[in-house]
């Protein structure tokens, strides 16, 4: 039996992954750390509640004398979702992202690695990478070139990391995805926004003229993906992770209307975002080739079960509109 200490596990990709992982490792023990920011949402993890192998404690990665605790319960692996990472929010208040993102990850290394930790994961993002022309794809050799406060304050982050394998020799590993989407995501991200709104028959904001194109990866492929790196991924490494399945946003809203049998009167296009990256594509080339991961699901199938999804947890989505995901009881376990 392994104990693995999940930080951000109710948030979106973080409870995916979770869920994931005891359903293929039922062995293990999952220490799920969360602080339960407006983006934590317990319902994510409702269904574990109760279950051998899974713990929550409601906590903060920047508080150190806490993390000691933690990791004192025989913690070898970390997956390191936690981080703050909604671009718009980002440009209001960059402070926060820095203090999460940055000094956050710096204290979970710290601690990690007084308490020799075998494996850490982190989770970071191809914005790192900044913006593509028409042409070309990010591989692990691009230079880093952050165009958003989200964006600097995780290439920050992804240094820390770097720095803590090269200058310690602690077994860190970086991953880069592309645009996740699936379950339980918060509906300030685009696709979620757009099924709840066309769900309500509520006006679909594009920014710009909505070809910002991007990668999309389903959750469900991520979280294949981050398995593999936990299980083979060389320390010191950068993984790429990509679903091959690039879209314009235009493409993806007018994808998700068709699929709800909604008008396309309902976009509405709205000044573009400052700073707005023109495009994201992300070669996985190394990960498949290294570790021998694919992803299994296409676009459409993968949107087909987003939006299935969506359709089904109504009090779900109800519960985040009108806040009420954030009034069941809190339980401190630390």
């Amino acid at each position: 039996m392994a104990v693995i200490l999940v930080t951000g596990g109710m948030g979106f990709i973080g409870s995916n992954f979770i869920h994931y992982w005891k359903k293929h490792h039922p062995q293990d023990h999952v220490l799920n750390v969360d602080l339960l920011t407006y983006a934590g949402n317990k319902d994510n993890v409702a269904s574990l509640v109760g279950q051998a192998g899974y713990e929550f404690v409601h906590g903060d990665i920047g508080d150190e004398a806490h993390l000691s605790q933690w990791m004192q319960k025989g913690v070898e692996v970390v997956v390191h979702f936690a981080a703050e990472s909604h671009v718009d929010r980002s440009i209001h208040s960059p402070r926060d992202f820095v203090m999460t993102n940055v000094l956050g990850t710096q204290s979970l290394l710290a601690a990690a690695r007084q308490h020799n930790v075998k494996k850490f994961v982190h989770i970071s993002t191809d914005e790192v990478y900044g913006s593509l022309g028409d042409e070309g794809v990010f591989t692990e050799k691009t230079a880093l070139a952050p165009n958003s406060p989200y964006s600097a304050s995780k290439a920050g982050s992804d240094l820390i990391v770097r720095a803590y394998y090269e200058t310690y020799g602690f077994p860190a590993v970086i991953t880069r995805c592309s645009n996740n989407y699936g379950p339980r995501q918060f509906p300030e991200k685009l696709i979620p926004l757009i099924i709840t709104r066309a769900i309500r028959n509520e006006p679909i904001p594009i920014y710009g003229d909505g070809l910002n194109v991007r990668d999309w990866l389903y959750v469900e492929d991520h979280c294949s993906a981050i398995e593999r790196v936990i299980q083979d991924g060389v320390p010191g490494e950068v993984y790429n992770i990509g679903g091959h399945q690039e879209r314009t946003n235009l493409d993806v809203v007018k994808s998700i209307l068709k699929e709800l049998n909604k008008s396309e009167d309902l976009i509405h296009f709205v000044p573009d975002r400052l700073g707005h990256d023109r495009r994201y594509a992300i070669d996985s080339r190394k990960i498949q080739q290294e570790l021998g991961w694919v992803p299994s699901y296409s676009f459409e199938t993968g949107l087909q079960e987003t939006i299935q999804w969506y359709l089904k947890e109504r009090t779900w989505c109800e519960r985040i509109a009108d806040g009420s995901y954030r009034d069941t009881e809190e339980v401190d376990h630390s």
